[in-house]
């Protein structure tokens, strides 16, 4: 199972589960294909789902747990999983956890990759780290910790993950008066100020990536009032988002964030062709000398200019992102979604220095994110959010684990 999703978007859930599947006989009743398949959604907690729905009509987090769904039903020895959770709510986690369980429990050998701490401890007997491209060691889970493991995996403390704030706050930078986004978003007030980064914190359908997207022009019918640095800004459209300065990477790096199949170099010059251009003639040499000064500012190897962005790792990919949004053009307000998901601990350190970088400049950083360490360690100012509304804002060291997680899973009275 692919960190990437591999499903088709235009092909029926049933029709995605059996795809490519050789234990299908040429000669087959769909009848049977249809049990089955509805057998392996229901150990993922997806018995509601109608086999016909297109995939394209699913979230990403339900297009993982079918994903799961279609490996469950290839009756396989091992099953190898890679970041399988990146994208989904506690309890669409817990799900795949109680297949896997299951899986265990039948004799079933599973090999698990995440990047996420936590989830060792919960479901693994076993854990290797690997630290570029070679094998750190090999502990039984019951006999590491997790500043241990921390340690296995960067090379360095856990304290030394998240950059000090060195920023002071002066001026608002976004404010945000009832925006809706219906269905799912609904008076949503926000306001972040210069040189600090602002966490939307929120398991998968809080409304905290649609705030984002909203925000960034990308959703036709959101509603509200927003202004940038004390100027006006009309949503629902991109182009005007972008004259207001505002910058905007996707949760969906292969499907939004990056041009796959264009070279690293064609990436990180890509907004800057007009500046670059004369007379319809672009500047190669221009071009390649701005390129290889992003690449060294993000930490992305100057030799592989010449690679396809596809091939890179995920963190490396977002950090194209990052390039595309510093270096003399850069953003007043940034708006990142899930901007380390399926990312090595390594990079993560990398992503979180170029996050501080970019707000000690006094610009202004807005994520969204379902991971409550990493919310609790780079956030100045953290919003909760739950179903679509928001529940409490906490300054830097006013919350905890305990009290964001409540809020998110609304074990606690919304604000």
């Amino acid at each position: 199972m692919a960190q990437e999703l591999s499903l088709a978007p235009a092909l029926s859930v049933l029709d995605n589960i059996w795809l490519g599947n050789r234990r299908v006989p040429l000669f087959h009743r769909r009848k049977q294909l249809r049990e089955r398949a509805r057998a392996a959604l229901r150990q993922v907690g997806l018995d509601d789902l109608a086999l016909e729905t297109p995939v394209s009509r699913l979230s990403i987090g339900r297009r993982q747990l079918v994903e799961l769904a279609r490996m469950l039903t290839r009756d396989a020895r091992i099953f190898i999983l890679d970041e399988p959770t990146a994208t989904l709510s506690d309890v669409e986690i817990e799900r795949i956890f109680d297949a896997l369980r299951a899986l265990k429990a039948q004799g079933k050998s599973i090999i698990y990759i995440t990047h996420r701490l936590g989830e060792f401890f919960q479901i693994c007997d076993s854990v290797s780290v690997l630290r570029n491209g070679e094998l750190v060691g090999t502990r039984r889970t019951a006999e590491i910790d997790r500043p241990q493991l921390m340690h296995m995996m960067l090379g360095r403390n856990m304290g030394e993950m998240y950059p000090s704030w060195a920023s002071k706050p002066d001026e608002p930078m976004l404010v945000v008066h009832n925006l809706q986004v219906p269905p799912i978003v609904h008076n949503f007030d926000l306001i972040a100020w210069r040189g600090t980064v602002v966490c939307l914190a929120g398991q998968v359908g809080s409304g905290a990536i649609e705030v984002l997207r909203a925000l960034a022009g990308l959703v036709f019918n959101a509603t509200g009032e927003v202004s940038i640095a004390g100027k006006a800004m009309r949503l629902r459209s991109v182009r005007k988002a972008q004259a207001c300065k505002v910058g905007f990477i996707s949760e969906d790096r292969a499907g939004e964030g990056v041009f796959v199949r264009l070279s690293v170099r064609q990436n990180l010059v890509a907004t800057r062709l007009a500046d670059h251009a004369r007379l319809g003639i672009l500047d190669r040499r221009g071009l390649r000398a701005v390129a290889a000064r992003l690449a060294a500012a993000v930490g992305v190897d100057r030799a592989r200019l010449g690679s396809s962005a596809g091939e890179l790792s995920g963190g490396n990919q977002q950090k194209l992102g990052f390039g595309r949004s510093i270096g003399g053009n850069e953003p007043r307000v940034l708006l990142m979604n899930e901007p380390t998901r399926g990312v090595d601990v390594g990079a993560r350190a990398d992503i979180y220095r170029l996050i501080r970088q970019f707000c000690d400049r006094g610009y202004c950083l807005v994520m969204a994110s379902s991971d409550i360490e990493e919310v609790l360690g780079i956030a100045d100012v953290i919003v909760t959010m739950y179903r679509g509304r928001r529940i409490a804002t906490y300054r830097r060291g006013e919350a905890d684990v305990h009290r964001v997680l409540a809020d998110i899973t609304h074990q606690a009275t919304a604000a």
